[in-house]
């Protein structure tokens, strides 16, 4: 007989979504807005012109999407990119990190079981998405800045602390 308390039992539900429900609900109460890194494959419906080295950073803010649900599932909305009206749809387990743009607070998490073994092509760089599975600090890739979907122009925040913000793994 399995125990439905261990962690990989099927009829235990997945804390990712309601991590990412809560932290956007966090965003949102203290006026932040919440950003969805999100690890891209065949699966995640997204403008794929905008994907870099297999990630996609998303503004899931109230004001920016419509009909938002995010659901244990999938998460689905819709945005505009260059004007144009998108459907979105991501599986839950894709999202890689949910954060305030105001400040990288927020949550990282692995990529898909299935992309962590994927090795990646040259087109991809070094490393795909924003987490790695060796167990290190968990950062945004290299070299990518977290950006409003096109045809946003936000006011740009000062960091606090003069840098750029990043995500960090807590134990």
């Amino acid at each position: 007989m399995s125990d439905p308390n261990a962690p990989d039992s099927p009829e235990v539900a997945s804390t990712r979504p309601y991590l990412i429900r809560a932290l956007h609900d966090w965003c949102t109460d203290n006026g932040f807005t919440p950003y969805l890194a999100v690890y891209v494959d065949d699966s995640v419906q997204v403008p794929h012109e905008y994907v870099k080295n297999r990630e996609i950073v998303l503004n899931v803010s109230f004001d920016a999407t419509s009909g938002l649900k995010l659901g244990n599932e999938t998460i689905e909305f819709r945005a505009r990119f260059g004007g144009v009206a998108r459907d979105i749809v991501l599986p839950v387990d894709h999202v890689i990190a949910i954060y305030a743009r105001e400040n990288g607070q927020g949550m990282a998490f692995p990529v898909p079981a299935a992309a962590a073994g994927e090795p990646s092509s040259p087109a991809d760089g070094a490393q795909h998405g924003a987490a790695r599975s060796t167990g290190g600090p968990l950062k945004l890739a290299a070299g990518r800045t977290p950006a409003e979907p096109p045809g946003e122009e936000p006011p740009e925040p000062s960091p606090p602390s003069g840098g750029r913000p990043a995500l960090k793994r807590v134990k």
